[in-house]
Formats: C-alpha cells, sequence, structure tokens
C-alpha cells in the first residue's frame, strides 16, 4: 500500500478524513498549558486499526502545515512501511542500536511534510531498547527537526512498550474497534496507561458500522453522496 491509499490522501473530503482532521483539531485544543508534539497511538489488542490511524494522523497534520514525522515502534510486528510501501530494511532500532544515524534511516513519503521512521532490525529487546536514555534522547533531537512526532506501539495489553513510550510522550491515544475490542481489554488498556500517568488525550472507536441509518450514519451518507464516494464499495 502506498502513502496515496491512505483515506486521507485518496479521499481528503470524505467523512472519514474528516473525522482525523476533527481529531487533529481535539488533539490541538486538548491542553492549553502544554503543546502536544509527541503523541503515541496504542490499543487494546491486535487489528483494531492503530496503525491506520496513527498514519492518517500523521497525514493530516502534515497536511496542515506541521513537519511531521512517525516511527513504527512496534518491532514485534511492525506494519507502517507496509501502509507507505517503503523499506524496512534500516529504521529506529538501528538508530537506538547506534549502528546508523538518523540521516540514514528516515525516509520521505508522497505525502509533503511527512517523514517516517521504520521499525528496522528486529531486535531481540524491544523493551530496553524503547525504554533507554538514548530513546529519551533521540525524541528529544526530532523535536529540534520536527513539529509533531506520532508513535505507533504495539496493543499495550500485549507488551509494556506503548506504556514505556507514554513516558517520553505529551499525549496517548488509544484506539478501539467496534463490535471487536474486548471490553475488559479495553479497560485494562486505559488503567496501564494511567498507571505510568500517561496524558491521556482520548479514545478512537474504530471500525465503526457507518452502513447504520441512525443519527450519524445519515449524515455519513449526505456527505458521502456529496463528496461523490460510492458507499457500497
Amino acid at each position: 500500500m502506498k502513502v496515496s491509499e491512505l483515506i486521507t490522501i485518496r479521499k481528503p473530503l470524505s467523512p472519514i478524513s474528516e473525522s482525523y482532521r476533527t481529531l487533529r483539531t481535539n488533539i490541538k485544543f486538548s491542553s492549553v498549558d502544554k503543546e502536544i508534539r509527541v503523541i503515541v497511538v496504542t490499543s487494546s489488542g491486535p487489528g483494531e486499526g492503530k496503525s491506520t490511524t496513527a498514519s492518517n494522523l500523521a497525514a493530516v497534520m502534515a497536511q496542515a502545515g506541521n513537519k511531521t514525522v512517525i516511527i513504527d515502534c512496534d518491532q514485534r510486528k511492525p506494519r507502517l512501511h507496509k501502509v507507505f510501501g517503503l523499506s524496512n530494511e534500516r529504521g529506529i532500532s538501528d538508530i537506538l542500536a547506534k549502528e546508523i544515524k538518523f540521516d540514514d534511516a528516515v525516509q520521505s513519503t508522497e505525502q509533503e511534510n511527512l517523514d517516517i521512521i521504520t521499525s528496522g532490525t528486529k531486535p531481540p529487546n524491544p523493551a530496553e531498547l524503547l525504554a533507554s536514555a538514548t530513546m529519551k534522547e533521540f525524541l528529544e533531537s526530532l523535536k529540534e527537526k520536527y513539529d509533531t512526532i506520532i508513535i505507533d506501539t504495539p496493543p499495550i495489553v500485549a507488551v509494556t512498550d506503548a506504556q514505556l513510550l507514554s513516558r517520553h510522550a505529551d499525549g496517548c491515544i488509544l484506539v478501539i474497534a467496534s463490535q471487536q475490542a474486548d471490553r475488559d481489554a479495553a479497560i485494562k488498556a486505559k488503567e496501564l496507561l494511567e498507571k505510568v500517568d500517561a496524558n491521556m488525550l482520548g479514545v478512537v472507536l474504530n471500525k465503526v458500522d457507518t452502513t447504520h441509518k441512525g443519527y450519524y450514519g445519515a449524515y455519513y451518507s449526505y456527505y458521502a453522496e456529496e463528496d461523490g464516494s460510492d458507499k457500497n464499495k
């Protein structure tokens, strides 16, 4: 999949793209005293759409003129290189292991203002790498180059990586798939973030059935038709 196939690029006027722009706006106004620049995106379980959410959020951030970088910190099951159709030969793990420098790992995307650092070589100790002082220092150095830093992490209930990274972030977003996520797992995910005093920016309810003819479903259909979208696709 190439970046142009992301909904925020392919159909920028669609209701879903507007939802991502709304998420961007909500993040912007979520804190009065502190600017939200480093954002961790996680989920309670696998397959809930956190990588898709992180990618589209990064795209709309870049579209707003923010110099943005997205980092794939899911060392166990990385996906961002597939989303953007790029190589995963070198990435964040190689930078943290001091095998390569930033310039050797960062890649540009088809979206203006958006760069990506893929996961890179699969390490035997992902949690230790992500919790290291080197990672903290690296994120601080990125703040000198970028306005917004999006971090895609593994599901928080499965491993501790998201908890560890949330300590270095200005805010966290929890992605929950409608009618898929286990209720207890979702509650556990929220508790795990609270346990490390993470700044919870909010929850993204993903995979909602927009064909339902309720109040919002009617509006979705109306705007989809205005956009020329085929709702049956």
